[in-house]
């Protein structure tokens, strides 16, 4: 069966932006981080504010095409394809939904402004590890669904019958 352009489409971007911003926290957390601490204060904050400046607007960017392929994926062809099917899909796919929520909002607060969510940017090593791990588990229930849990089989649609001869009396 061939899909249509737009299911393979939003699957890349889903998967694309997926790989995108867990990369790069994955690099800021232990490559970056690591590397700007042995900066004097000055520098280090300086750098901050640029590389965060960038980083924010990724992180914004890719959070709506996650929310927008995602759940175009989910309705368009994954409830579809699970359709009255019993066992864990569904189940699962609400605690990946939830968790990327989590995700979300850690990643938002990392790059953010907020005054009230300065202390996540203090501890931002801690809260950039928490959302990593949060990604891979995000990651690691999608492939499960994706592999080991397949959709319905296709619901047979019964024939039409043939309407009865009406025999003239």
């Amino acid at each position: 069966m061939d899909a249509p352009v737009v299911d393979i489409l939003s699957r890349w971007v889903h998967v694309g932006t997926a790989i995108v911003i867990l990369g790069g926290s994955v690099f800021m957390r232990f490559v970056l981080m690591p590397a700007a601490a042995q900066l004097p204060d000055e520098e280090h904050q300086a750098l901050r504010e640029r590389v965060m400046g960038r980083w924010r607007k990724f992180i914004m960017a890719g959070i709506m095409l996650l929310l927008l392929s995602g759940f175009y994926n989910y309705i368009a062809i994954a409830i579809p394809a699970h359709k009255g099917q019993q066992g864990p899909y569904h189940m699962l796919m609400g605690i990946k939904i939830l968790l990327a929520f989590v995700v979300f909002f850690f990643a938002s607060a990392l790059a953010g402004r907020s005054k009230g969510l300065e202390p996540i940017r203090q501890n931002a090593g801690r809260w950039l590890a928490v959302t990593i791990l949060l990604s891979a588990v995000v990651v690691a229930i999608a492939g499960y669904l994706k592999v080991a849990v397949k959709g319905a089989p296709p619901v047979e649609e019964p024939a039409l019958a043939a309407p009865a001869d009406i025999e003239a009396e």
